[in-house]
């Protein structure tokens, strides 16, 4: 109970501060969007730790609703600012619950959320920095190539963290999974990669095992 209420009161914090500069310090919208993005993504993959894999699901769950009421009422205006497809919000919030429901393993839970947090979010940061001379449409979406490479590295760093740390896995994996990865988090587009993307490294990394 007092793991729930802690990480309940860090995640109003992480949002509340977003909030604040969006509103007070004129972030632009899309970087607000994105740390909450990181922050409470990078925070959940550490969940299963200290957790129990049903409370990560209610916890899911609650998150859901909170942001459907969110998306509704307009109330967190520096993650709903941006102009675009709001199904990548709502997916966040529920692959957590999708993962922990078919994840048996804290190390693979925590990748799959780390590429979806750190791998998406300088994916997007990075192409918005340096990727107006780079750009390619996938499907109607617009990406860069150089947020394709941030990707990229990110996700073969977490895959030599996840070897490293739960013992599965090998240069194989190291090398298939980011490719895959990367793969899926540019075809799945309009927001569905927070889907798809998330639960495709968990497949692979368990059939790894």
């Amino acid at each position: 109970m007092i793991a729930t209420i802690l990480v309940l009161l860090c995640t109003f914090l992480i949002l509340v501060f977003a909030e604040y500069l969006s509103r007070y310090r004129g972030v632009h919208s899309e970087l607000t969007r994105k740390f909450v993005h990181m922050a409470v993504g990078t925070f959940v993959a550490f969940w299963p730790f200290f957790m129990s894999w049903g409370n990560i699901q209610l916890l899911s769950l609650a998150f859901f609703v909170v942001v459907s009421m969110s998306l509704k009422f307009n109330i967190f205006r520096s993650i709903h600012a941006v102009d675009r497809n709001m199904v990548g919000e709502m997916l966040f919030a529920a692959v957590i619950g999708v993962l922990a429901l078919i994840s048996t393993s804290q190390w693979i839970f925590m990748a799959a959320m780390l590429h979806l947090s750190l791998g998406d979010g300088l994916a997007a940061i990075v192409g918005l920095g340096w990727g107006d001379k780079n750009q390619y449409k996938i499907w109607g979406s617009t990406k860069s190539r150089v947020g394709t490479i941030a990707f990229a590295v990110t996700s073969v760093i977490i895959t030599i963290i996840y070897v490293i740390g739960s013992g599965n896995g090998g240069i194989a994996v190291v090398v298939l999974l980011p490719l895959l990865a990367t793969l899926a988090e540019n075809l799945a587009v309009r927001g569905t990669d927070n889907l798809v993307m998330p639960l495709l490294v968990a497949f692979v990394l368990a059939s790894g095992r």
